[in-house]
């Protein structure tokens, strides 16, 4: 509570970082930056989902895919050192248009096409 009545008035945005302490407050910081009105960009889309203005993630579904086919590499003999690095190549867009018009951003709807997922 603290935190954001400090930054209220002086930041202009929230932009919150992976965190599992973070996400397992992702309702609250979500409330909180509605209440301080502080537009945020979020790291998963449980923020966006519980009131956030917009999350850019990496598709959860997607690296699941990739990490089962790394493990069926090695079940099948491969030695884990000589697999490549890999990095995430889906993102997924949210948006909450709610959050949007309560904080008084406008979104335009260019963007809208690109969201996966875009809450009304």
């Amino acid at each position: 509570e603290e935190a954001f009545a400090a930054a209220s008035g002086r930041a202009e945005a929230l932009i919150v970082m992976p965190d599992s302490f973070l996400h397992n407050h992702h309702a609250r910081i979500g409330d909180l930056a509605q209440r301080h009105r502080l537009p945020g960009r979020y790291p998963d889309p449980d923020y966006v989902r519980a009131g956030g203005l917009m999350s850019s993630a990496t598709s959860v579904l997607a690296m699941g895919r990739r990490a089962a086919a790394f493990v069926d590499k090695i079940l099948n003999g491969a030695t884990p050192a000589d697999l490549p690095v890999e990095q995430a190549m889906k993102f997924q867009l949210l948006i909450n248009l709610k959050a949007a018009k309560a904080l008084g951003i406008p979104i335009p709807p260019h963007p809208l096409t690109w969201a996966d997922e875009v809450i009304q």
